[in-house]
């Protein structure tokens, strides 16, 4: 099954944090938070200003990108457990 988010939408997947620190030590799957960075899968058309013009997005499929931990609604696809979020959730897109 696909996903095509409609207006100013993103799919995105979690990226897996770390399960050791810098130490060495090993963070049980318990103990660990959800994490706060994914990736963009796909991405909508953009969102109509007041002028009726199309505004696009200013992300793209396969940035990186921060957001809140609680963000956006989860849909599992496929197995896969995705969000679905709007581009005002997304905090910065992280630059490598």
């Amino acid at each position: 099954m696909k996903l095509r988010p409609l207006a100013d939408r993103v799919i995105v997947k979690r990226v897996e944090s770390e399960t050791k620190t810098a130490s060495g030590i090993v963070i049980p799957d318990n103990a660990a938070e959800k994490p706060d960075q994914g990736e963009v899968l796909a991405v909508g058309p953009g969102k109509r200003n007041d002028k009726g013009e199309l505004a696009a997005l200013t992300v793209k499929v396969g940035d990186r990108v921060l957001f809140g931990k609680y963000s956006g609604q989860t849909v599992k696809v496929d197995g896969d457990e995705l969000l679905v979020m709007k581009e005002d959730d997304l905090f910065a897109v992280v630059e490598k």
